[in-house]
């Protein structure tokens, strides 16, 4: 005696294979890690038309944590973020600190203006003014 088709695709009690708990456009699927890089390039693409094009490759980047050597001229706090200058071909790089941020600000409008203002300063380090003298709205904030 064979079984049907429909009868191999289910368990001996006709309730049918598992399947995920949750699909992937489900929130619950996405990590917290991969949540905070999508609101760092989303805030980072506001900064677009400040950068021009001499600046136009900088690059963005995300590490969980700060190196536990600072360098001798940087104070002994936690780093949020870090500004690494343009050296020759390489191009200048902003780096973000996912855990001390996280520490911080809970998650939702207060993070995204964390990260806003993190931003803001090492971009306008990069450009050589105050943060308070970027010109217009430096990034659309995400609630």
């Amino acid at each position: 005696m064979s079984a049907s088709p429909a009868s191999r695709a289910r368990d001996r009690h006709g309730r049918g294979t598992r399947g995920p708990l949750a699909w992937p456009p489900v929130p619950g699927m996405t990590a917290r890690r991969q949540r905070f890089d999508e609101l760092v390039v989303e805030l980072a693409g506001g900064f677009d038309p400040l950068l021009g094009t001499r600046f136009a490759d900088t690059e963005f980047a995300v590490e969980e944590v700060p190196p536990s050597d600072p360098a001798p001229w940087e104070e002994r706090r936690v780093l949020l973020g870090r500004l690494f200058p343009q050296e020759g071909r390489m191009p200048a790089r902003i780096v973000l600190y996912r855990r001390p941020i996280e520490a911080r600000a809970a998650e939702g409008a207060e993070r995204a203006e964390l990260i806003r203002e993190i931003l803001a300063e090492h971009i306008a380090a990069l450009l050589g003014v105050a943060p308070e003298d970027l010109p217009g709205d430096w990034g659309p904030p995400r609630g």
